[in-house]
């Protein structure tokens, strides 16, 4: 039976901020139809969320067939996507990846709108997608203007370019279709930087992994974490409710609550987690960076959200959440 705020669905369900999303919607009064691949090992995570039994919907679902997503999306007031192809390898070509994630959102953004009751779309983009623009290279912060450069990304060489290409060009589709269908579908995009903090399933997820680099010494991370932005995964899952919720929502909001530097992150953990052998900042001067400019979150403090979590709730969470699950 439907709560009194309504249906709404939230693609990707076993990942690490939609899991997280479907909990605190469930929290929030709604009922929730979340959609998960048929060869995820384990959602049990997802049967047992609180208010779960009563009023959340799992159905099965896959990129590469986006028509058996309008199951979930039928009857829903609102669709959250989160979905998109994570293979960060080069096993398949760039086309290929692209071919899925878009023809997925454009099939799922399609049943949005064929089903009369979907009224916003909230699309989970990415940092990525603003990031690597050479034009904003100098600047000490950048918002929701900037765009990233095929071309300027290519010529950095850093694994995963196939992905950022891919969330980009998606992200452009999904305000493109808002755009031609006018009030029929307002879609909306959340852009976060790193996502950090505990998270819900037995894996730890690739943010939270990087986020964690200085602990767990993966030095393949450290370049991008010269000059970063972080948010809490609860900061985040609150934003997409947020811009679901305000009336006035629309195009693009940069979701990230604090800027770092690997100097002031090296010394934050090693004060705050001394069991821990955290490298110096003086041993970390030989890493070539890949500094990234302040993102501002402006927009979307004006609309009256507040970030709630720092550096101290994000590390406490991860690490708590590592230790509870055997990983650290």
């Amino acid at each position: 039976m439907d709560s009194k705020k309504g249906r709404v669905c939230v693609t990707g369900g076993t990942g690490y901020v939609a899991s997280w999303l479907v909990m605190r919607l469930l929290q929030n009064g709604y009922s929730v139809n979340t959609t998960v691949r048929t060869d995820h090992p384990d959602i049990s995570y997802l049967k047992n969320l609180p208010n779960a039994p009563e009023r959340l919907q799992i159905f099965n679902a896959n990129l590469d067939k986006p028509e058996t997503f309008t199951p979930a999306v039928k009857d829903c007031v609102g669709v959250f996507h989160l979905a998109h192809p994570m293979e960060w390898n080069e096993n398949e070509t760039e086309e290929t990846k692209t071919k899925r994630a878009i023809g997925g959102l454009l099939g799922i953004l399609q049943a949005s709108l064929d089903s009369k009751t979907v009224k916003r779309f909230v699309y989970t983009s990415s940092a990525s997608t603003v990031i690597f623009n050479a034009s904003c290279k100098n600047l000490d912060t950048i918002d929701e203007e900037s765009w990233t450069d095929f071309d300027f990304l290519r010529s950095l060489g850093l694994k995963g370019a196939s992905y950022v290409i891919t969330k980009t060009l998606a992200e452009r589709t999904a305000l493109e279709f808002s755009e031609k269908n006018g009030s029929s579908l307002e879609v909306v995009t959340l852009v976060p930087p790193f996502i950090h903090g505990p998270f819900l399933g037995d894996r730890c997820p690739n943010s939270v992994k990087a986020s964690l680099a200085l602990i767990f010494g993966d030095e393949e991370y450290y370049k991008y974490f010269a000059r970063t932005s972080l948010v809490h995964v609860d900061d985040v899952a609150r934003a997409h409710i947020h811009v679901f919720e305000y009336p006035k929502a629309k195009g693009r909001y940069i979701c990230s609550a604090v800027g770092v530097t690997i100097d002031k992150l090296s010394e934050f953990l090693s004060t705050r987690y001394p069991e821990y052998r955290i490298p110096k900042p003086d041993s970390l001067k030989g890493i070539e960076p890949v500094e990234f400019s302040e993102l501002s979150s402006r927009k979307l403090m004006e609309t009256g959200f507040e970030f709630r979590c720092g550096l101290e709730e994000m590390f406490d969470g991860a690490i708590r959440s590592c230790k509870e699950k055997g990983l650290l």
